[in-house]
């Protein structure tokens, strides 16, 4: 059944699905599959019917109450989605089932097409911008070329335009063109034609993308802005892999998400669009009410979650693919158990830039400005004077504490301090207070001092008794910095 899924969602443009027809066996009602179908119906178009089929399996004398609480339990369904209120009929499209004879009459067809023709209306077309034609079927006619069938996604064609076919890496030339076996000279955005070209051999297009020439791109990672399904149980991690539905192709990628930096998340965003200028945050995973990164929020049922308007992610595709810009993708786990009564679309949105390079890691990726934060944490040992303190436990004792020279550090009384160098060979370091230590920390670090000075000459248990409150409460060193994940020099950077 993935396969029929992936057939509606890999249309790129949402625009040329005006109308969703939802067939329900009338004996199972909601199976998983249908609901993967309407939360693509979902993402991907504006106008449903749902049609209950199979009617013909409930027995006469229960049909009616049988599809009359199928109906209400459609509605209930439906009821927080798009599609609340949408038309719903009863039909049995082929009674008997195949085997049946064909003067067995369908059910409620005749209703279905009323209903169909009540709900079409004239789409708004454009045929402006590059040619792109879904093909979904290829064939040839002997004496006269190889037809492609599909619908155009968006632009134009005319008879004698060129046309790329980017799976083949070749451009081929429009012989003739027919509509419903109609031949016409020009089709559009949201037709259903067939293009006949030169001969090639139709078992290498048996579905894919034609386009104006050199309008289509080979990627090999992408940027994306996304939402998450809100029916996908789980996180949405950093570094997991999804199947990623793009174009007319499906691959395996792998994700990196992010987010604005907190100060900007209700900063309004361009749609469509993507700022290399700004900084991002770096996210373990997709940010949402039930993320894990919330846990502290959960502990206060007044605390509001703050999310940001929007998230995006890095997407690094297993294999290329050719696609459009601005085409929508979804995310899923394909390989989840189709009977695990689960949602295996975990995430879509929009593909906002492409990276063409086979070294894009190298070429493209240091502009993305994609931060982490750090924050490091240790401890005042002691005072040398009252502008200069010697610290610990911040460090490892093989760091190089010489990259950290120079870097701001904070005091748990308020201080605020400089790196100036290593103190020794176990990880301690200097700290430089330019405006000098206040009297009760110096007071404070002194005591202490002393402490552990009387505990060295056997004073132990008298110390452990005494001074609880102060060991309690060391005066500790924080050491916040941010670094860009795709800087090849790892710099380390404060405000």
């Amino acid at each position: 059944y993935a396969g029929a899924i992936l057939t509606v969602i890999s249309h790129p443009g949402a625009q040329i699905i005006d109308l969703m027809m939802l067939v329900i066996d009338v004996t199972k009602g909601m199976q998983t599959q249908s609901a993967e179908c309407l939360v693509i119906g979902q993402i991907a178009c504006q106008k449903m019917v749902v049609v209950l089929n199979k009617i013909d399996l409930l027995p006469e004398g229960k049909r009616q109450s049988a599809i009359e609480k199928m109906t209400k339990k459609m509605q209930k369904t439906l009821e927080n989605t798009k599609f609340c209120g949408c038309p719903i009929v009863a039909v049995a499209a082929k009674p008997g089932g195949p085997e049946a004879p064909e003067s067995e009459n369908p059910l409620g067809i005749s209703e279905l097409i009323e209903v169909l023709k009540s709900q079409a209306y004239l789409p708004s077309r454009d045929p402006s911008g590059h040619f792109l034609m879904a093909v979904d079927h290829c064939f040839s006619i002997k004496g006269q070329g190889t037809v492609m069938t599909g619908t155009i996604l968006s632009g134009s064609v005319s008879l004698g335009d060129n046309v790329e076919i980017p799976a083949l890496k070749v451009t081929k030339k429009v012989k003739s063109m027919q509509m419903f076996h109609t031949p016409v000279t020009y089709a559009m955005q949201g037709d259903r034609v067939g293009i006949c070209v030169t001969q090639f051999d139709p078992k290498l297009l048996e579905r894919g993308l034609i386009c104006t020439p050199e309008s289509l791109h080979t990627i090999h990672a992408a940027i994306i802005s996304l939402k998450k399904i809100q029916y996908f149980r789980g996180a949405l991690h950093t570094k997991a892999k999804f199947h990623i539905t793009v174009g007319h192709e499906t691959v395996m990628g792998r994700v990196m998400f992010f987010s604005p930096a907190p100060d900007d998340f209700n900063e309004e965003i361009k749609e469509n669009a993507f700022d290399f200028e700004k900084d991002y945050l770096y996210q373990e995973e997709y940010l949402s009410k039930d993320s894990g990164s919330s846990e502290e929020n959960k502990e206060n049922d007044q605390a509001e979650v703050q999310l940001p308007r929007q998230q995006w992610a890095l997407l690094e595709f297993e294999k290329p693919v050719t696609c459009p810009r601005l085409c929508l993708v979804i995310g899923s786990k394909l390989d989840t158990d189709i009977h695990a009564n689960t949602c295996r679309l975990a995430f879509h949105g929009v593909l906002l830039q492409g990276m063409e390079e086979k070294n894009y890691m190298e070429t493209f990726l240091p502009k993305l400005k994609v931060y982490k934060l750090k924050h490091k944490e240790g401890q005042v040992e002691r005072v040398i004077d009252d502008y200069s303190v010697i610290g610990r436990s911040l460090f490892k004792k093989e760091t190089n504490i010489q990259i950290f020279v120079g870097l701001k550090v904070k005091l748990s009384t308020g201080e605020d301090g400089i790196i100036d160098g290593g103190f020794g060979q176990s990880g301690k370091f200097k700290i430089r207070i330019p405006d000098g230590l206040k009297p009760d920390t110096k007071i404070l670090l002194t005591a202490a001092s002393k402490k552990k000075s009387k505990a060295g000459k056997g004073d132990a248990t008298k110390e452990d008794e005494n001074s609880k409150s102060d060991s309690a409460q060391p005066v500790t060193i924080s050491l916040l910095f941010k670094r860009y994940v795709f800087d090849t020099q790892k710099k380390m950077i404060q405000s």
